[in-house]
Formats: structure tokens, C-alpha cells, sequence
């Protein structure tokens, strides 16, 4: 047999007992019974949770959520994709504020008005009608007669007028009548500056001459926007823009085309 030769070296010292660390003992309340819940089914009542994707909304929230979606995504001819471009907010006070000063009378001072000037005739004075002061005009029958006469200074059309039909030849009759014009949001709006709930299209025909500089100052910054833009506006489509799963849905055959011609090449 074969003498096993022992190595020599030196033996390393064991390692140190690990010292165990008490945990502390914790403490519990003989008065509070923990009862864990289980929300299994027929269990215990289910937590708030936010249930708005579930709810079945009213109709006209359907209707114009859907119209909106539909709007996004199918191609929209130029002459409404028009309507999506709205003028900027700064300019929009401003003309707002000017409108402001030409407000129709209302009743009651129509009224008053009236009442004076028959009190006026019964005393035996001449009957003088009131000169008409210079007020916004509204109506589209009377903005159209207004721009085809050239005397409207600046028309003023909503964006959300339903149906669109009825304010849809407006842009192209003020290009082709040389009148500036503009489309700001919200029919309500322009309904509130003739006292009314809503209203589709304003007119100025004229302002006192301490506002004609304001007035022009917002005809030049709406030309700018609208009238001089007439033909990238005529050309310029709107929607067309795929849902989420859709685009998911090509960049997926995309992938799987572009990894078929790496392994022809």
C-alpha cells in the first residue's frame, strides 16, 4: 500500500458563533381582535372602486363621445376640417370685449324708449325717431345679406353650430367677398353678446371711431389667420388618425415583415 503524505499547512481558525438577535416580543392589545376580511364571492363586501368605465352613460354623452372618436379617426373633407381651427385666445378677448360695447338694447330699455317717445308726441312734440346706434347684427339670413352687400366689417362664426350645413358656404362667400371673417368656440358665447342662448354667426358693420382702431387691429390679425390662408385651408384635411390597437396592430406586421427580408438578405 501506498503511503498517503500529509500536507502541511497552516489551519484556518473557525468562524465566530453568529449571535443570534432577540426579537422583541410585540405587544398585543387583548381588546382589538384582528378579523381579516376575505372578498371571495358571497364573502365580505367589496372596497369603492372608481365604476365610471362601467356606467351606462345618457345618450347624448354617447352620441357626442362617439362623434368625437368618429371624427378622429375617419378622413374630414377641408371645407368642415375648417371649423377644427379656432382663432387664438388673445385675439379672441379682444374681440369679445369689443363686441361687448355693441350689445342689442334689451326690453326693457326698448321700452323705456318707446314709452318716452310717446310721451314726447302726447305733449304735442314732433315725432322724431331715434337714430339706430351702431349694435352687432346676428342671424345667418342677415349676416349673409350683410356679406353679399359688402357691408359687414368683420364676420364672427361658432365652431360647434349643429348642423354644420347651415354655416358651411360662410368661410367661402367671405373669401370670395373680400370680408374678413374668423371662427371662435362656443355658439353660447356669441349667443350671450346679443342676448340670446346661442347663436351661430355676428357681424360688425361699424364701431364709433374711438374703436376703430382696435377693430382694425383684430381685422388685420384675423386676416392673417383666415382670409390669407385661403388656400392651404381648401387643401387641408383633417382626421385620419388610428386607435391604440390599430397602430398596435400594424407596427406588429411591420416588425414581422422587416425580420422576413433580414433573413432573405
Amino acid at each position: 500500500m501506498v503511503n498517503k503524505v500529509k500536507k502541511s499547512g497552516k489551519k484556518v481558525a473557525a468562524a465566530p458563533l453568529a449571535v443570534k438577535r432577540v426579537a422583541p416580543k410585540r405587544v398585543v392589545n387583548p381588546l382589538f381582535i384582528r378579523t381579516p376580511r376575505n372578498f371571495g364571492i358571497g364573502q365580505d363586501i367589496q372596497p369603492k372602486r372608481d365604476l365610471s368605465r362601467f356606467v351606462k352613460w345618457p345618450k347624448y354623452v354617447r352620441l357626442q363621445r362617439q362623434k368625437a372618436v368618429l371624427q378622429t379617426r375617419l378622413k374630414v373633407p377641408p371645407p368642415v376640417n375648417q371649423f377644427n381651427t379656432c382663432l387664438d385666445k388673445q385675439t379672441a378677448t379682444q374681440l369679445f370685449k369689443l363686441m361687448d360695447k355693441y350689445r342689442p338694447e334689451t326690453r326693457e330699455a326698448k321700452k323705456e324708449r318707446l314709452r318716452k317717445r310717446a310721451a314726447d308726441k302726447a305733449d304735442g312734440k314732433a315725432d322724431a325717431p331715434t337714430k339706430r346706434a351702431p349694435v352687432v347684427r346676428h342671424g345667418i339670413n342677415t349676416i349673409t345679406a350683410l356679406v353679399e352687400k359688402k357691408k359687414a366689417q368683420l364676420v364672427v362664426i361658432a365652431n360647434d353650430v349643429a348642423p354644420l350645413e347651415l354655416v358651411l358656404f360662410l368661410p367661402a362667400l367671405c373669401r370670395k367677398m373680400g370680408i374678413p371673417y374668423c371662427i371662435v368656440k362656443n355658439k353660447a358665447r356669441l349667443g350671450r353678446v346679443v342676448r340670446r342662448k346661442t347663436t351661430c354667426c355676428l357681424a360688425l358693420t361699424q364701431v364709433e371711431s374711438s374703436d376703430r382702431g382696435t377693430l382694425s387691429k383684430v381685422i388685420e390679425a384675423v386676416k392673417n389667420d383666415f382670409n390669407d390662408r385661403g388656400d392651404e385651408i381648401r387643401k387641408q384635411w383633417g382626421g385620419g388618425s388610428l386607435g391604440s390597437k390599430s397602430m398596435a396592430r400594424i407596427s406588429k406586421i411591420e416588425r414581422i415583415k422587416t425580420k422576413e427580408a433580414m433573413k432573405r438578405a
